[in-house]
């Protein structure tokens, strides 16, 4: 049974398989960024450190705050899931609320609707009355994870991440 965790770094070596996975790919929804010197453990520890002041709302200028969770199914790191509680510019074009990765050896098992479920019910919580889920536009399975979950497209258009479907899921 998968389970939603917060960012750990019990899970290192775990997380360190998955990124090799992922190769170049970006991994959406883990909040790393380029500068994120996670292939030590003080680096790993600074990045798990930094996406927990960004859920307490100390956040760096052109984030908002967010929530990060891990998915773990097997006591395996399997994915990430964030919840932005707030848009800015940036995100209301192409990031949204909500954005989350499946490693690719976990993929296929409904792992990202899941999370994405789950995330929904966290976010109605929070107060939050809608929410912007979006996907590359090529990213076929991600755009039927969405629309599973009530995502209704609004548009596709040409964002700072490529083009871009984006989908309002009301809560």
């Amino acid at each position: 049974m998968p389970e939603l965790i917060e960012p750990t770094v019990d899970l290192r070596d775990s997380w360190l398989k998955s990124a090799a996975e992922w190769g170049s790919e970006t991994q959406h929804g883990s909040g790393l960024q380029e500068d994120d010197q996670v292939g030590t453990v003080e680096g790993f520890v600074r990045w798990i450190e930094r996406l927990r002041r960004q859920r307490d709302g100390v956040v760096e200028p052109g984030r908002v705050p967010a929530s990060y969770w891990w998915v773990v199914d097997g006591g395996e790191y399997a994915g990430a899931i964030t919840l932005r509680y707030e848009l800015n510019e940036r995100l209301l074009d192409g990031g949204g609320h909500i954005g989350y990765g499946v490693r690719p050896s976990a993929r296929g098992r409904g792992l990202a609707s899941w999370a994405l479920g789950q995330m929904l019910d966290r976010a109605r919580a929070s107060g939050l009355d809608r929410v912007l889920v979006t996907c590359d536009d090529e990213n076929l399975a991600s755009a039927r994870t969405i629309q599973r979950n009530g995502g209704v497209l609004e548009d596709v258009r040409e964002t700072w991440l490529g083009l871009t479907r984006r989908y309002w899921i009301d809560l």
